[in-house]
Protein backbone atom coordinates (compact mmCIF):
# COMPACT_ATOMS: atom_id res chain seq x y z
CA UNK A 1 0.00 0.00 0.00
CA UNK A 2 1.49 3.32 -1.05
CA UNK A 3 1.49 6.45 1.09
CA UNK A 4 -1.14 8.09 -1.11
CA UNK A 5 -3.58 5.21 -0.91
CA UNK A 6 -2.98 4.84 2.83
CA UNK A 7 -3.86 8.51 3.22
CA UNK A 8 -6.98 8.00 1.07
CA UNK A 9 -8.01 5.02 3.20
CA UNK A 10 -7.47 6.91 6.47
CA UNK A 11 -9.49 9.87 5.17
CA UNK A 12 -12.19 7.47 3.96
CA UNK A 13 -12.45 5.76 7.36
CA UNK A 14 -12.62 9.15 9.09
CA UNK A 15 -15.39 10.28 6.73
CA UNK A 16 -17.22 6.97 7.30
CA UNK A 17 -17.06 7.52 11.07
CA UNK A 18 -18.43 11.06 10.61
CA UNK A 19 -21.24 9.79 8.37
CA UNK A 20 -22.26 7.03 10.80
CA UNK A 21 -22.33 9.45 13.75
CA UNK A 22 -24.41 11.91 11.71
CA UNK A 23 -26.72 9.11 10.53
CA UNK A 24 -27.45 7.92 14.07
CA UNK A 25 -28.26 11.35 15.46
CA UNK A 26 -31.62 13.04 15.05
CA UNK A 27 -31.20 15.57 12.27
CA UNK A 28 -33.41 17.66 10.04
CA UNK A 29 -34.06 16.03 6.67
CA UNK A 30 -33.40 18.47 3.88
CA UNK A 31 -32.16 18.47 0.31
CA UNK A 32 -28.71 19.86 1.08
CA UNK A 33 -26.04 17.90 -0.74
CA UNK A 34 -23.18 20.18 0.40
CA UNK A 35 -21.25 17.56 2.41
CA UNK A 36 -21.81 14.95 -0.27
CA UNK A 37 -20.57 17.33 -2.94
CA UNK A 38 -17.40 18.06 -0.97
CA UNK A 39 -16.78 14.33 -0.48
CA UNK A 40 -17.42 13.70 -4.19
CA UNK A 41 -15.03 16.44 -5.34
CA UNK A 42 -12.23 15.14 -3.13
CA UNK A 43 -13.05 11.60 -4.29
CA UNK A 44 -12.82 12.56 -7.95
CA UNK A 45 -9.47 14.28 -7.35
CA UNK A 46 -8.13 11.17 -5.60
CA UNK A 47 -9.45 8.90 -8.36
CA UNK A 48 -7.93 11.01 -11.14
CA UNK A 49 -4.61 11.01 -9.30
CA UNK A 50 -4.78 7.21 -8.98
CA UNK A 51 -5.80 6.85 -12.62
CA UNK A 52 -2.88 8.98 -13.78
CA UNK A 53 -0.49 6.79 -11.80
CA UNK A 54 -1.97 3.62 -13.38
CA UNK A 55 -2.29 4.75 -16.99
CA UNK A 56 -1.37 1.27 -18.28
CA UNK A 57 -4.57 -0.22 -16.87
CA UNK A 58 -7.05 2.63 -17.26
CA UNK A 59 -9.82 0.56 -18.82
CA UNK A 60 -9.61 -2.10 -16.12
CA UNK A 61 -9.50 0.53 -13.37
CA UNK A 62 -12.56 2.34 -14.77
CA UNK A 63 -14.47 -0.94 -15.10
CA UNK A 64 -13.60 -1.87 -11.51
CA UNK A 65 -14.71 1.54 -10.25
CA UNK A 66 -18.01 1.37 -12.15
CA UNK A 67 -18.70 -2.02 -10.55
CA UNK A 68 -17.90 -0.58 -7.15
CA UNK A 69 -20.19 2.39 -7.71
CA UNK A 70 -22.99 -0.02 -8.63
CA UNK A 71 -22.44 -1.66 -5.24
CA UNK A 72 -22.57 1.82 -3.68
CA UNK A 73 -25.96 2.45 -5.28
CA UNK A 74 -27.37 -0.89 -4.11
CA UNK A 75 -26.13 -0.49 -0.53
CA UNK A 76 -27.45 3.08 -0.37
CA UNK A 77 -30.84 1.81 -1.50
CA UNK A 78 -30.71 -0.96 1.11
CA UNK A 79 -29.89 1.48 3.91
CA UNK A 80 -32.51 4.12 3.11
CA UNK A 81 -35.51 2.17 4.50
CA UNK A 82 -33.69 1.65 7.82
CA UNK A 83 -33.75 5.39 8.55
CA UNK A 84 -36.74 6.64 10.56
CA UNK A 85 -38.47 9.72 9.12
CA UNK A 86 -41.10 11.72 11.00
CA UNK A 87 -42.50 15.20 11.47
CA UNK A 88 -42.18 16.76 14.93
CA UNK A 89 -44.75 18.96 16.70
CA UNK A 90 -43.43 22.10 15.01
CA UNK A 91 -43.81 20.55 11.55
CA UNK A 92 -40.07 19.97 11.07
CA UNK A 93 -39.20 16.84 9.10
CA UNK A 94 -36.63 14.75 10.99
CA UNK A 95 -34.66 11.60 10.37
CA UNK A 96 -32.54 9.21 12.43
CA UNK A 97 -30.71 6.06 11.47
CA UNK A 98 -31.06 2.87 13.47
CA UNK A 99 -28.51 0.31 14.59
CA UNK A 100 -29.25 -1.50 11.31
CA UNK A 101 -28.34 1.68 9.40
CA UNK A 102 -24.92 1.69 11.11
CA UNK A 103 -24.37 -2.00 10.43
CA UNK A 104 -25.28 -1.53 6.77
CA UNK A 105 -22.79 1.37 6.51
CA UNK A 106 -20.02 -0.93 7.71
CA UNK A 107 -21.21 -3.72 5.38
CA UNK A 108 -21.27 -1.23 2.52
CA UNK A 109 -17.64 -0.20 3.00
CA UNK A 110 -16.59 -3.81 3.54
CA UNK A 111 -18.31 -4.71 0.25
CA UNK A 112 -16.41 -1.91 -1.50
CA UNK A 113 -13.04 -3.01 -0.16
CA UNK A 114 -13.85 -6.71 -0.69
CA UNK A 115 -14.87 -6.04 -4.27
CA UNK A 116 -11.61 -4.13 -4.76
CA UNK A 117 -9.57 -7.07 -3.44
CA UNK A 118 -11.50 -9.52 -5.60
CA UNK A 119 -11.51 -7.54 -8.85
CA UNK A 120 -8.47 -5.28 -8.51
CA UNK A 121 -6.02 -7.54 -6.78
CA UNK A 122 -2.36 -6.97 -7.50
CA UNK A 123 -2.98 -5.86 -11.09
CA UNK A 124 -4.88 -2.67 -10.31
CA UNK A 125 -3.34 -1.84 -6.96
CA UNK A 126 -5.34 -0.19 -4.22
CA UNK A 127 -8.09 1.25 -6.39
CA UNK A 128 -10.64 0.70 -3.60
CA UNK A 129 -8.61 2.81 -1.19
CA UNK A 130 -8.22 5.55 -3.80
CA UNK A 131 -11.95 5.61 -4.58
CA UNK A 132 -13.42 5.24 -1.08
CA UNK A 133 -14.64 8.85 -0.96
CA UNK A 134 -16.23 8.60 -4.39
CA UNK A 135 -17.94 5.41 -3.23
CA UNK A 136 -19.20 7.10 -0.04
CA UNK A 137 -20.55 10.05 -2.04
CA UNK A 138 -22.53 7.81 -4.41
CA UNK A 139 -23.97 5.60 -1.67
CA UNK A 140 -24.92 8.69 0.35
CA UNK A 141 -26.66 10.36 -2.61
CA UNK A 142 -28.71 7.24 -3.38
CA UNK A 143 -29.73 6.91 0.26
CA UNK A 144 -30.70 10.60 0.43
CA UNK A 145 -32.74 10.49 -2.80
CA UNK A 146 -34.75 7.52 -1.53
CA UNK A 147 -35.25 9.12 1.88
CA UNK A 148 -36.52 12.32 0.26
CA UNK A 149 -38.95 10.30 -1.84
CA UNK A 150 -40.21 8.65 1.35
CA UNK A 151 -40.44 12.07 3.00
CA UNK A 152 -42.95 13.20 0.38
CA UNK A 153 -45.48 11.04 2.22
CA UNK A 154 -44.90 13.18 5.33
CA UNK A 155 -45.64 16.51 3.64
CA UNK A 156 -48.11 18.77 5.42
CA UNK A 157 -51.49 19.43 3.81
CA UNK A 158 -51.72 22.10 1.11
CA UNK A 159 -51.54 25.53 2.74
CA UNK A 160 -48.99 24.37 5.32
CA UNK A 161 -46.22 23.94 2.74
CA UNK A 162 -43.92 26.51 4.36
CA UNK A 163 -43.63 24.53 7.59
CA UNK A 164 -40.67 22.27 8.12
CA UNK A 165 -39.52 20.76 4.86
CA UNK A 166 -37.97 23.04 2.29
CA UNK A 167 -37.86 21.95 -1.33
Amino acid sequence: MSGGTLTSLVIGVAVLALLVVRQLSVRRLNESYRLTLIIAIIGVVEFVSFLNAHHGHRTEVIEAVLGSLAIAAVTGAMRAPTVKIWRDDSGQLLRQGTWLTAVLWVVSVAAHLGYDALVGGKTLGDVGDATILLYLAVTLVIQRVIMLARADRHRPPVGDSDRGFAR
